[in-house]
């Protein structure tokens, strides 16, 4: 049975691991909302069945569909991926999902943060987000597991990295928009950050890349590699939109130090050469309260929304022609793992990428004396 604890996780012992350390299995929820994804979203379907196809390689995972899209999503996926029916709005589960935290005795729980669509009435991407608000309490009803709510205060999952060992790493422009929670002031936020994650530190980066969709969530900007490590991402190109953001960002980490009191060493992760943009062919439902989608949109496509696994790495690729050098990359960053390359503009097209769309449930280790 799974029950609400009205406590908090530090209160508790308890904390949300680096993605770096090991998972249990990865939850990922299926596309077919058409005011979103192209063609009746079976584009978005053939990009989402490949970014599970290769999670499961290193991992169980879990896909949530709709009970109309049950069968075709049990058809569609390998046998090796577990299909539950959840009901949702969309399919961004790395923001409507639980975080998970977990202490040295074994146990895990989970974080249940509202959930209002990116901004609610006042910037939100979609309307209803009721379903989407229940999926946390769902997945922690469905794996027995004992979670904390937030409620009355707004946070979604891609908005913030963890390293693990006590550090938050997210933007002011998503954490501080009005969409959220403009009732608290910035130390305010801070604390539930430190109080729900169990963190005793917080680096702020200024900006996100993409003010339109989420507000400027960070895993498309920065994220941990591992304690003591950072990755963030980075163009020579002056004519690139996100030219000064890259170096905001890059200026911010370099003079930071984490919670252990460790300099910051910081990874570059290349941009695509070209920035990835809708074609004439996209084409969606015109949905009241959607946001419409117009020709040459410049589409938030960075490789850093990339998902650490088991054993590897799985990362956005977008036929351009810096893709190779971005997997490069990150095979420097992570020489013990495997780095694994889904091409990813279907998701892209819809407002996220390979980080957006899953949720690790780490795995829980009891301490060795």
């Amino acid at each position: 049975m799974a029950k609400r604890i009205n406590s908090t996780p530090k209160k508790d012992g308890f904390r949300m691991p680096g993605e770096f350390e090991p998972h249990e299995q990865v939850f990922m929820i299926w596309p077919e909302r058409p005011d979103n994804w192209r063609n009746g979203a079976k584009p978005a379907q053939n990009a989402f069945k490949a970014v599970a196809e290769a999670i499961s390689q290193f991992e169980p995972v879990t896909m949530l569909v709709s009970p109309a899209q049950f069968s075709n999503a049990r058809a569609r996926l390998s046998d090796d991926i577990r299909v539950v029916e959840v009901n949702t709005n969309d399919s961004w589960i790395r923001d409507c999902g639980p975080t998970f935290v977990i202490d040295d005795q074994g146990r895990i729980r989970g974080v249940d943060w509202e959930f209002n669509a990116w901004g609610g009435l006042y910037d939100g991407l979609y309307f209803p987000w009721d379903q989407d608000n229940l999926v946390a309490r769902k997945l922690c009803e469905l794996e027995r597991i004992d979670s904390y709510h937030t409620e009355g205060f707004v946070l979604e999952g891609g908005s913030f990295h963890v390293d693990g060992e006590g550090t938050v790493l997210t933007t002011e422009m998503c954490l501080l928009s009005e969409g959220r929670n403009p009732h608290m002031s910035k130390e305010e936020i801070e604390d539930m950050l430190k109080e729900y994650l169990n963190a005793e530190k917080v680096i702020w980066l200024k900006d996100g890349i993409d003010p339109d969709e989420t507000d400027g969530h960070v895993d498309d900007v920065a994220c941990f590699v591992r304690p003591g490590e950072a990755a963030c991402i980075w163009t020579e190109n002056k004519e690139d939109p996100f030219y000064d953001t890259c170096r905001q960002a890059y200026d911010i980490l370099i003079n930071s130090t984490d919670a252990k009191g460790r300099k910051l060493k910081v990874h570059k992760l290349t941009l695509p050469k070209v920035p990835v943009k809708l074609s004439g062919e996209f084409d969606i439902d015109q949905v009241e309260g959607t946001i419409p989608r117009e020709d040459d949109d410049i589409c938030i496509a960075s490789y850093m929304n990339f998902l650490i696994v088991n054993g590897g790495v799985i990362a956005p690729q977008y036929d351009d022609e810096y893709d190779s050098l971005a997997l490069e990359q990150l095979q420097e960053m992570f020489p013990e793992r495997k780095v694994v390359g889904v091409p990813t503009r279907e998701i892209v097209y819809g407002g996220g990428n390979v980080h957006c769309i899953t949720q690790q449930q780490p795995k829980c280790q009891q301490e060795t004396k």
